[in-house]
């Protein structure tokens, strides 16, 4: 990790909290909130995945809302809720150390972006919303290349724009899949196991495994 110029952090369910626009409404969901919001993310997954084999692209926004739909129906939520779910969706709450994480990593003089799924409309209000406007060098959104994730067109947009090696990128996700995607293309992929979970087996172990992203300022 001596070797490394630039951080790269995915967005969804490593900076930001995805099961936190339906915990907003937990009051109204009851308590089925929390498996509708992992259905809603299981499936939201399901459709990029399958998008990009089709090669039937649709933006992330459409696809959110797209798994909602049927997330919503699979658990019976009153469709009454429909707007507020998406509205709170683009404003999800970072994970509680990543604020304080991100201002000591920029105090480094690091290179800091995010590389996500997300367009960059949906980038720019979720860092705008939690105050973190100032920190990122770059929103690398897969739009640029019109494919999600784990196409390796994907992993070469910071590369290209950087003019870095590909193992002097740190690259963070709390996605199994996205780590392996990372790892495999040759990031130093970093593994945030918030939820104490078994890793896929997708022919790559990554090099490190942490609990938070806290841990991060130790190692690099």
């Amino acid at each position: 990790m001596k070797n490394i110029k630039a951080i790269i952090f995915d967005a969804y369910g490593t900076l930001f909290d995805v099961n936190s626009a339906a915990e907003k409404c937990k009051d109204k969901i009851g308590d089925k909130w929390e498996g509708f919001a992992n259905f809603w993310r299981t499936t939201q997954l399901e459709y990029t995945w399958l998008r990009s084999l089709m090669k039937r692209h649709k933006d992330f926004w459409q696809i959110t809302e797209d798994s909602l739909d049927k997330s919503m129906k699979a658990f019976n939520i009153d469709p009454s809720m429909k707007n507020e779910l998406l509205n709170l969706y683009k404003v999800l709450s970072p994970f509680k150390e990543v604020p304080e994480v991100l201002k000591v990593l920029k105090e480094k003089n690091f290179k800091l972006a995010i590389l996500s799924n997300g367009t960059p409309d949906l980038l720019n209000e979720l860092v705008k919303s939690n105050n973190l406007n100032n920190v990122f060098d770059d929103l690398f959104s897969i739009e640029e290349v019109g494919i999600y994730k784990p196409d390796s067109k994907v992993y070469d947009m910071p590369i290209n724009k950087y003019r870095i090696e590909k193992n002097e990128i740190a690259f963070l996700s709390a996605n199994t899949w996205d780590v392996s995607g990372g790892g495999n293309y040759g990031y130093n992929a970093i593994w945030v196991n918030r939820n104490n979970n078994i890793f896929d087996n997708l022919d790559y172990k990554p090099n490190l495994e942490i609990n938070d992203l806290s841990e991060l300022i130790n190692i690099i």
